[in-house]
């Protein structure tokens, strides 16, 4: 019995290792377009362009060098190792700022080397919005990699809830949603990732969208995570594969369409308020660890 539910379990995550990536995305979308009164795209429409930007070869621009040919194939190979070290935990879960930072590098690469000024824009966003957002990130895993448990208790649950809702604005921050960022507009001058990517063509740009996917799969299926291993009450269920398997997968769906939602009705901030926010966001979480800790 107890390895048919292991079974089980490998074969949910399994699938979801393989469906998560283009369900998120796609469902993100599809609530957001509804939220707006749209009918919007196919939920796998992500991978209908995927397969079909694929089979097209990249056009590249006249001061196309080393990494507009390469940035795309790091970026996706790290994207698939980051992917792959959530969904099976195969490591220390410290390496993730580690594999986000070279996905932004390859991706900041290629745009600088265009020499587009929405490219150069759009880089400059890209590397603020990580030098802010990375220690909130690592507080964040440390806490996944600690024993710490939130109890049945108002205290906890009230602790529990303000760091996931700080875990959240940093996972906002890395996908570039509002307020950091407002995709809703398709202008270039209010977009990170689409303006590092505007050269992008054919499978060049079919590798990079599935990089973003990853990151995106990842940082819904580390806050549900966070949620599960962390929290009294989901214990028990946590503690068995197959219930662990299915809650992880559907709290990343329902994440991406409580985000959908929070896209499609919040709006962007000035990005000369982003360092502010992402700062305060950094010493509130540090302060509340404190608390969390002192309080055991």
């Amino acid at each position: 019995m107890v390895t048919a539910t292991f079974l089980f379990g490998i074969l949910i995550q399994i699938l979801a290792f393989i469906s998560l990536p283009f369900l998120c995305g796609g469902i993100l979308q599809k609530i957001r377009a509804y939220a707006q009164g749209r009918k919007g795209a196919p939920v796998l429409q992500i991978f209908y362009d995927t397969v079909r930007m694929i089979k097209k070869s990249p056009i590249d621009g006249p001061f196309s060098g080393f990494f507009s040919e390469s940035s795309a194939i790091f970026a996706f190979a790290f994207g698939l190792v980051l992917w792959s070290l959530v969904s099976f935990e195969w490591a220390s879960l410290l390496l993730i700022p580690f594999l986000i930072g070279m996905i932004r590098f390859a991706t900041v690469a290629y745009a600088v080397e265009n020499g587009t000024s929405f490219g150069g824009m759009g880089a400059a966003r890209e590397t603020l919005l990580f030098i802010f957002g990375e220690p909130i990130l690592i507080l964040v895993l440390v806490v996944l990699e600690s024993n710490v448990v939130f109890h049945e208790n108002f205290a906890h649950i009230s602790f529990a809830i303000l760091f996931f809702l700080g875990a959240t604005l940093i996972v906002l921050s890395e996908l570039a949603k509002p307020p950091f960022d407002d995709p809703r507009t398709h202008l270039e001058l209010t977009m990170v990732h689409e303006a590092m990517l505007l050269e992008a063509s054919g499978r060049t740009r079919a590798f990079f969208e599935l990089a973003h996917q990853f990151k995106t799969a990842s940082l819904f299926l580390l806050l549900t995570k966070l949620g599960l291993e962390h929290v009294e009450v989901f214990l028990g269920v946590s503690s068995v594969p197959i219930w662990k398997e299915l809650a992880s997968f559907g709290g990343a769906i329902l994440l991406s369409a409580l985000i959908g939602y929070w896209e499609a009705n919040s709006t962007r901030r000035k990005w000369i308020w982003i360092p502010e926010l992402l700062g305060l966001n950094f010493i509130f979480m540090l302060i509340l660890g404190i608390l969390l800790k002192l309080g055991k």
